[in-house]
């Protein structure tokens, strides 16, 4: 894996991860009819404390695809006819 392809990877489980972990630790707004809020968002997002976990979960993800990769437990080569 080059390190261009390696940083795709990582961006497309970064996300995926992001909206895995985005319902985690939400709350909905005890009184949603102030003005302040809008229905439906969270009280507390935590997005930095998200953000966290989704890189951790990621390099994690990440490094198993990686060694999936670099082991040859998985080819992407074609097959030579024989």
């Amino acid at each position: 894996m080059t390190w261009f392809t390696g940083l795709v990877v990582y961006i497309l489980v970064w996300w995926l991860t992001l909206f895995a972990v985005l319902p985690f630790w939400t709350k909905p707004v005890v009184d949603p009819e102030t003005p302040e809020h809008f229905r439906g968002a969270p009280e507390r997002p935590l997005l930095l404390r998200k953000v966290l976990v989704t890189t951790l979960v990621a390099a994690v993800i990440w490094f198993g695809i990686w060694l999936v990769i670099e082991n040859d437990l998985v080819s992407f080569r074609a097959m030579e006819a024989g």
